[in-house]
This record gives C-alpha cells, structure tokens and sequence, in this order.
C-alpha cells in the first residue's frame, strides 16, 4: 500500500512540473507506472500480446466490467424477484392471520358483552333479592315486634287474670266463711 501511495505522489508531483512545459514524449516516471500496470495485469492472469494496443484492452475490461454488471443485475432481478414473491407470500399470510385474529376478537367482544350482560342481570337480581330480603326482614322484624308486644300484653293479662282468680277465690273462701256463720245464727 504505501509503495502505491508514494509512486501516486511521485507522480503527481511530476505532473505538476510537467504541466509548465508543453507535452512531449512520455516522461520515464509514466513509462515505469506504464510498465507496472501492464506486469500487474500479466500476474492478474491476462496476458496482453505485444500486438494488443492500449485501446484493445480497455474495451476488454470495459466489456468484463458489463458483463460482471449484467451477472450481478440479473442476480439482483432474480434476487428481487425472489424476495417480492417471499414479501407476497409473506404479506398474503399475515394479512389471513389478521382476518383470523380479528374474527376472533369479534367472537370475544360479542362473547364479553355477553357475559357483561349476564353479569348486570345476576346483579340486579341479587340487588332485588337483597332489596326482597331486607324487606322480608323488615317485616319479619315489625311482625316479631308485634309479637312480643302481644306476648307482653298477654304477661300482663295472664299477671291480672291468676291475681283475678286469687281475689275470686278469697271472696268464695270468705263467702262460704258467711254463709257458715249466717247458718248457725238462722239456726
């Protein structure tokens, strides 16, 4: 690399001083880099015949880089062409995919407001049932209320009936005491 690099420079410079005089024969510096590129080519495989010219050659590599260029597009084409099918057949199956996920979502959402649906009635039903049952416990507690007030009531009735019947049976004790004692006067 660096012998590259200081025959660029070597020669660049020469250009530079050539550039004030007029052109005349190929300077020894441009037949020596002439010389290495043609030795370069020589050990790249090509071996140029003296009956080559310069021109010759350039078309060659120019027609070896054209047909390099035509292998590699027509690479690329079929490249291309291979990776558009794969990008269609990708593009087909997830588009398929898609349409599957979304029936399923659909399935789901109509099944979610189905169960949405099932759950607000269970609600409303168990809020009747508890609104029934505090109800029913509401009267259920007024009517053993009035039960106890009447059992109580009864207490107190049953309390002055057994004094009723103390008092009853003291005046018949007293009474029959009278009428014992009115018998043996009326004797």
């Amino acid at each position: 690399m660096s012998s590259l690099y200081t025959r660029s420079k070597e020669f660049t410079r020469n250009r530079k001083s050539q550039s004030d005089s007029p052109p005349s024969s190929p300077s020894p510096i441009a037949k020596t880099l002439r010389h290495e590129r043609l030795s370069r080519l020589e050990s790249a495989g090509t071996s140029p015949t003296t009956s080559d010219s310069y021109s010759d050659r350039a078309s060659s590599r120019s027609s070896a880089y054209t047909r390099r260029e035509n292998r590699l597009a027509s690479l690329s084409s079929r490249t291309e062409e291979e990776s558009n099918r794969d990008y269609k057949k990708l593009y087909d199956s997830a588009l398929t995919e898609n349409q599957k996920l979304k029936s399923k979502l659909q399935e789901a959402q109509l099944e979610l407001a189905d169960i949405k649906s099932k759950l607000e009635k269970a609600a409303q039903q168990k809020q009747e049932k508890t609104s029934d049952r505090s109800s029913m416990l509401e009267m259920e507690k007024r009517e053993k209320r009035a039960l106890e007030r009447r059992l109580s009531e009864m207490e107190e009735e049953m309390k002055v009936l057994t004094e009723l019947k103390s008092d009853n049976q003291r005046l018949k004790d007293e009474n029959g005491a009278l009428i014992r004692v009115i018998s043996k006067l009326s004797k």
